[in-house]
This record gives C-alpha cells, structure tokens and sequence, in this order.
C-alpha cells in the first residue's frame, strides 16, 4: 500500500469546535490513510470570518473542496455529530451534482435527520435551557462559569451550529431530486452517547440503498477523542482501497 496513494479521509467536527480533535489521528487509523480536517468559518484560524447558519452557505464554502476528488484514490467522509450532518450534507449534493462521492460516509453520534435531537431541535432555547441540555449530555466543560471564556467565545459559536444543524436536518427530510444516496453508510455510536444512542444510529439505514453497517465504540458523546474510532475508520479506509481501487460515485 506504501507504493499508493493515499486515501484521504475527510473530516467535519461536532458544533461549537474546530478540528484540533483530528490532530492526533494520523498514527491511530494507521497507514495508508490521510486525514483532511475541514475548519469551518468562525473558529480557529478562520475566527474572523461570519459563522455559517444557512445549508446554501455551507455547501458554497464546502464543496470546491471535493470537485477534484473524482480523480485519483477512493476517498471517505467522516463527520462527527453536527459533522455527520454536514457530511451528509455535502455527499449529497455532491450527488446531485453528478459529481463522484465519497467512496464511504462514516456518521458518528449524530441521530439520522427525521429522528428527534436534543440539542438541535431546541437550538434558539435560551442560554439558561441550552445550558442545562449540554449539562445533561456532558457537553459542558466541568470548570465553565458564566462571564467566562467558555461563555463568551465557544456558546456563540455552538448555539449558531446548533442553528446549523437543525438547517441541516430540515433540508435533509426534503427528497433529492437526483434520488436517494446509494453511497456506502458506515454509522458510529458512543456506548455511552446519550445524544445519539446506537439504536438511532442504526436508523440511518433508511439514508441510503448502499450497503449500511453500524458500529458501537466505548465513550460518550466525544468518542472521537479516544482510540476505537480512528481505528475503526482506518481500517474501514483499507478495505475501501481493497475493493474500489477506482473512485466510487454515488449513483
């Protein structure tokens, strides 16, 4: 595999984050593979530029990303909560372009869009109700206090990706033009996730006519930050490589 290219794996981060938590992946998902971490506007080094709430937005600034992927090694999207939404998100209007996909979309703890969500179905609830959603989802750090950092630089940043997900959600549940995804689906869920448990996850069956898997790694909602998931995916990119040596498009 060394005398290959690459695959390249695409990576969206959960809401409120940018994409540090892709940082230390590299030696997990182990050789072969190449991640390609997707910041999007209003963090990290894009802090300066307007935070994106609209799914027209998003896609504008996304997808020239992937016009060129259609060349070369098969390649995967991995997107994690309000990422899985975006992958999803950008996989098909990829499709609907005519355009080739990802040869496998891996969602990760991220309910499929016609399922309830805790945080994003009530993303324009007030800071004291959002507050006490993200505590009982262990989604708010330990130490924050109002007045602080955490209040003033990441909860506007969450509460417009909230706003970004539900979007999201919203246009999913309208049928494709193109028709539905036939795309390859691998779903991940957190043992402990208590945002998108695994019977949820198992539900994105119904997203695609590809083949679908789901999986179940241990952690809670940020299972990204532990071991299985990078290794899972990784080894998911390698048998990737093995059976679809050319790009595979959505039909």
């Amino acid at each position: 595999m060394s005398d290959e290219r690459p695959v390249r794996l695409h990576c969206f981060a959960h809401a409120g984050a940018g994409v540090s938590a892709y940082y230390g992946w590299g030696p997990r998902l182990g050789p072969g593979v190449e991640t390609v971490p997707h910041l999007l506007p209003g963090r990290e080094r894009r802090r300066s530029e307007p935070r994106l709430t609209r799914p027209a937005d998003l896609l504008a600034d996304q997808l020239p990303h992937f016009t060129g992927e259609g060349g070369g090694a098969p390649y995967l999207l991995y997107g994690h909560s309000l990422g899985a939404l975006v992958a999803y998100s950008v996989t098909r209007a990829l499709h609907e372009a005519g355009l080739p996909g990802p040869a496998l979309l891996v969602v990760g703890a991220c309910p499929p869009p016609d399922e309830l969500s805790a945080l994003a179905d009530q993303c324009r609830a007030g800071d004291e109700e959002l507050l006490r959603l993200l505590g009982e989802a262990n989604a708010l750090p330990e130490r924050a206090r109002p007045g602080d950092f955490w209040h003033q630089a990441v909860l506007p940043v969450l509460r417009d990706d909230l706003v970004l997900a539900h979007e999201l959600r919203t246009a999913a549940r309208e049928p494709s033009p193109a028709g539905p995804l036939a795309v390859p689906v691998l779903a991940v869920a957190g043992a402990d996730d208590p945002l998108a448990r695994p019977e949820a996850m198992a539900r994105w069956r119904a997203w695609t006519t590809g083949p679908f898997a789901v999986r179940t790694v241990p952690g809670d909602h940020f299972f990204l930050r532990g071991h299985d998931l990078p290794r899972l995916v990784g080894r998911a990119a390698r048998v990737v490589r093995r059976l679809a040596p050319q790009p595979a498009g959505v039909r």
